[in-house]
């Protein structure tokens, strides 16, 4: 996309120029790209599926500005040219990361603790921890606290648990739009 300068004629021009050019005003500057195609055929299942969930995050976005803290919280992070609603579209189509799941300072005692690195685009709400014996009955849950580093979460066990073996430690990471992801490791 081409940006228009000091161009008298093209300055604050905006919209489609027959099938061939058109002219955009973003934080008062013009670009001129081409024209967009036009869609032809049905959409399939896999761009219907996105379709969908891009209206979701669309929804979302505007839901943003119901809440002035949330909306605070988006505006402080909006890189120059974006604003709070773009940060939250974009917080929408992204599910947090568990990059990690340490393990090395838990031996079933009360007290020990699990830490797990979780990562979003925008911020990890929340970080639950489950660990379940081997034969899926469980010793405990609960939700982790943050470290000072912003990153780490770290879980203290509450519960002696005798038998490592076979154990399963479950962890679900949440962001602010409500998406989990799952992630586990075996002791």
């Amino acid at each position: 996309m081409a940006q228009s300068k000091n161009n008298v004629i093209t300055h604050g021009l905006s919209g489609k120029v027959g099938d061939l050019i058109v002219f955009r005003n973003l934080n008062g500057k013009t670009y001129v790209s081409s024209a967009p195609r036009e869609r032809t055929g049905e959409s399939s299942e896999a761009q219907k599926k996105n379709q969908k969930r891009f209206q979701e995050a669309v929804l979302y976005g505007k839901s943003t500005f119901a809440d002035p803290a949330t909306k605070a919280a988006y505006q402080a992070s909006a890189p120059a040219g974006q604003n709070a609603y773009n940060v939250a579209v974009a917080d929408f189509m992204h599910a947090p990361n568990i990059n990690e799941i340490d393990l090395s300072g838990y031996s079933g005692k009360v007290g020990d603790q699990i830490k797990v690195n979780a990562t979003d685009d925008f911020t990890v709400k929340e970080v639950a921890v489950g660990i379940f014996n081997e034969d899926g009955s469980e010793v405990e849950h609960g939700l982790a606290q943050l470290s000072a580093n912003g990153v780490d979460w770290v879980y203290t066990a509450t519960v002696n648990n005798d038998s490592l073996t076979g154990d399963k430690i479950v962890v679900q990471a949440s962001d602010l739009p409500g998406h989990t992801t799952l992630g586990e490791k075996s002791l």
